[in-house]
């Protein structure tokens, strides 16, 4: 019994803490909380860790971080946003690698998904695009964003870990 009780006031805790950073309360709270997590863990990345790869041929830190911003502007221009003429290259991920010019570009495509998805109606949701060769919906983009940014959030975390970088969030 004390052992559910002691259970239960630690589960509640952590959702009542977790729900102020917008857990569980949309899209756009879901989009910030993922945002404020990565600029937190590239922030806290010093630059020399920037370079860092666990393996041959696989990306190093910074090269995930730009394949993210990268990919975030590129699936924006899926839905008719404009892709910044200085990322027109899938080369920029690998020759952007300064720390802070890495942080500059994710922190402007966090934005830039943030800014075009409050802006965004529900017809606008529903639009049609075409995206290689397949039939999608603007909505689908966006999840396809927020799902994008989870899953490489969670190969940096491990990075993060190999080089005795705690995240921010769980310190």
């Amino acid at each position: 019994m004390i052992k559910t009780l002691f259970a239960a006031i630690v589960l509640g805790g952590a959702l009542l803490h977790a729900q102020s950073d917008g857990i569980w309360q949309g899209y756009d709270p879901e989009w910030s909380h993922v945002s404020r997590q990565l600029i937190a863990l590239a922030e806290a990345t010093p630059q020399e860790k920037f370079g860092w790869r666990p393996g041959p041929d696989v990306r190093s830190t910074s090269e995930v971080y730009m394949h993210i911003a990268i990919a975030n502007f590129y699936l924006l221009s899926v839905t008719g946003l404009r892709m910044p003429p200085e990322l027109s290259s899938l080369e920029k991920e690998k020759t952007i690698t300064d720390r802070a010019q890495v942080i500059d570009w994710l922190k402007r495509s966090l934005d830039a998904v943030k800014t075009a998805h409050a802006a965004a109606k529900p017809a606008d949701l529903r639009r049609k695009v075409k995206i290689q060769g397949v039939d999608a919906d603007v909505d689908g983009m966006y999840l396809r964003i927020i799902v994008h940014a989870n899953e490489h959030m969670g190969q940096l975390v491990a990075y993060a870990r190999m080089n005795g970088i705690v995240p921010p969030w769980s310190q």
